[in-house]
């Protein structure tokens, strides 16, 4: 809740240039201050959000906010989690976000295993988020430092996908191995390992989008990245993409006069896979454009002129 637009950072990658955004993350008295590598699906959500909140002049305006934890009110800020409360700028209340989490899950009809409907805390997200990035392949300990915990044991608590007592017998079980291991394998990270993280976004970057696969894993469809399923495409390659569909079919027509039967198969796939890529593009596109509920505008924006009273004798 304390994000403001001060908190969305470019870093500009030395090698090769290209601007990487990053999310800074404030810090506490109970947190690190430390910056977050942000996908490009939270860019798009972030670049709504900052989209939605600005004012007339094109900037977010100011508010000031309650420290619920330092006890005291901080200078305004352009905060990204804000709204209009009958014509007052106030931030958005961490209680308010619990109540719509609430919404959306009871909306959704999911439940729990006793049947119960689903219930998220705010806090919840960073538990999923450890978890998510520690079962794609993500070291621990660069986990760790993305988190801001100081011990590691913390980082692998939030990492809790089994009943809390398994957990437990699990960490003990994993004390006592480590007992028997060398203590330069738990170390803080290199420079050297934190570079080889960075170039990881480098490295995946392709003429069509950039590559989801996780950290530290090896291609899997030997580069046939039109197939791929972890192919992230920039809706600004769409014309490529069409382009390499086209080439296709063609090749196919190609094929099939020639009587390369052998080479029809692999063709098709890639061109049908081509093809799903672009309806999901256009359906994107679509989703973007489409009309979106602002809540009802304030008088001021609905009104085209003002009228004033005048006393008459």
């Amino acid at each position: 809740m304390e994000l403001g637009h001060h908190s969305i950072i470019r870093y500009k990658l030395p090698t090769t240039g290209e601007f990487v955004p990053l999310l800074q993350i404030a810090p506490s008295k109970t947190d690190q201050e430390r910056l977050l590598l942000v996908t490009p699906e939270l860019t798009d959500v972030l670049s709504t959000v900052v989209t939605r909140v600005r004012g007339e002049n094109g900037s977010i305006p100011s508010v000031p906010s309650y420290d619920v934890h330092e006890k005291t009110w901080n200078d305004p800020m352009p905060l990204l989690y804000q709204w209009n409360v009958s014509g007052d700028r106030r931030p958005i209340s961490s209680n308010t976000v619990r109540d719509a989490l609430i919404d959306v899950l009871m909306a959704t009809g999911l439940t729990d295993a006793t049947g119960s409907p689903l219930r998220f805390q705010p806090h919840d997200f960073r538990r999923l988020f450890i978890t998510d990035a520690i079962l794609n392949g993500l070291p621990p300990h660069i986990t760790q430092v993305i988190a801001g915990h100081s011990n590691i044991n913390t980082t692998m608590g939030y990492n809790a996908v089994y009943p809390a007592q398994a957990i437990e017998a699990h960490r003990s079980f994993i004390a006592r191995r480590r007992s028997l291991r060398p203590r330069d394998e738990y170390r803080a990270v290199t420079s050297e390992e934190w570079k080889e993280f960075l170039d990881h976004f480098e490295r995946r970057k392709l003429a069509l989008g950039s590559c989801g696969r996780a950290f530290g894993t090896d291609c899997i469809h030997e580069h046939a990245c039109v197939r791929c399923p972890v192919l992230i495409v920039d809706p600004n390659e769409r014309d490529r993409l069409a382009e390499i569909r086209d080439n296709l079919n063609d090749r196919i027509t190609e094929v099939e006069r020639e009587g390369w039967l052998g080479e029809v198969e692999g063709l098709s796939v890639s061109r049908d896979a081509a093809e799903e890529k672009i309806m999901q593009l256009d359906a994107r596109q679509k989703k973007k454009d489409s009309p979106v509920f602002m809540g009802v505008p304030s008088f001021s924006k609905v009104s085209v002129r003002t009228s004033f009273a005048t006393n008459r004798a």
